[in-house]
């Protein structure tokens, strides 16, 4: 069977199965068995694919079909133009907290300083902010060791050298230390909520997903504790739900932080709240 052929029945597999992408999700797993990028597919489309390759490729096909995310069965996401590696330890890099990012690059003037990434996952974030600003040091924690482990293979496999890895159930091994942005996509969907039962949200850990209080317990949590881990003037940054905004706002203004703000993500939907601690 050529790779064309392949790829036919294949996306109809695929869209039969319920995927909004059939046809791109067909050519991502080919290219990842077949270790060549689209491009190549397409210039070589009537390429015989051997019986091995077809087995391998069978393999992912099924589990996509059956819903499985395909950063989990490649084993890779981008994310900030940073090829990471990924697992079912935690959650799939979305584009949409690359506004967290942004955010925090865009408060980090100084040429020095020291940031925080609160339950880091795969690095995303941390190795993001990092790889903009090599004159600060970041800090990256997680309480998963398999989320850190992964974490720190990709800053390894990306030779990015100022940021930092460690065990801790938020701030609970950070002792007095403190920070001129502190980072967060914590937890913030409630237990209910119908985004559990779809898409590749169905296969990520829910520990990094749901939290109590309508997905706000987490949220409020950081933004309480965070005060005694920030530099003088420091920022506060959490990415949240797109109906959270109005309610992280508040949070942050009865808690002190000084100009509050919530910004929008690549849809237009509120997604990343953020304050100063002037106190």
């Amino acid at each position: 069977m050529t790779i064309d052929q392949l790829l036919i029945q294949a996306a109809a597999r695929l869209k039969a199965a319920g995927s909004t992408t059939p046809r791109l999700d067909a050519e991502v797993l080919l290219g990842h068995v077949l270790g060549r990028d689209r491009t190549w597919l397409y210039t070589w489309s009537d390429r015989e694919v051997e019986n091995a390759e077809l087995a391998r490729f069978e393999t992912l096909l099924s589990d996509r079909a059956a819903g499985e995310p395909i950063a989990y069965l490649i084993g890779e996401r981008e994310f900030w133009g940073l090829r990471l590696q990924t697992h079912a330890a935690s959650l799939i890099p979305r584009p949409d907290t690359e506004c967290l990012v942004e955010a925090a690059l865009a408060r980090a003037r100084n040429k020095r300083g020291r940031a925080l990434d609160l339950g880091t996952g795969s690095g995303a974030i941390a190795l993001a902010f990092a790889s903009e600003r090599p004159g600060w040091q970041v800090t990256g924690v997680d309480r998963v060791i398999d989320a850190l482990a992964l974490a720190q293979a990709n800053a390894e496999r990306l030779d990015i050298r100022n940021v930092e890895f460690i065990e801790s159930d938020w701030f609970s091994a950070l002792a007095d230390q403190r920070f001129a942005l502190i980072l967060a996509n914590p937890p913030y969907l409630a237990s209910g909520d119908p985004h559990l039962e779809q898409g590749d949200v169905r296969f990520e850990p829910r520990s990094a997903l749901v939290a109590a209080e309508d997905g706000l317990a987490d949220l409020r949590h950081l933004i309480v504790t965070a005060e005694t881990h920030l530099e003088p003037r420091g920022w506060l940054l959490l990415e949240h739900g797109w109906t959270q905004g109005e309610a992280v706002g508040d949070a942050l203004r009865e808690a002190g932080y000084a100009e509050v703000a919530t910004l929008a993500d690549l849809a237009g939907q509120p997604r990343v709240s953020l304050g100063q601690w002037v106190s």
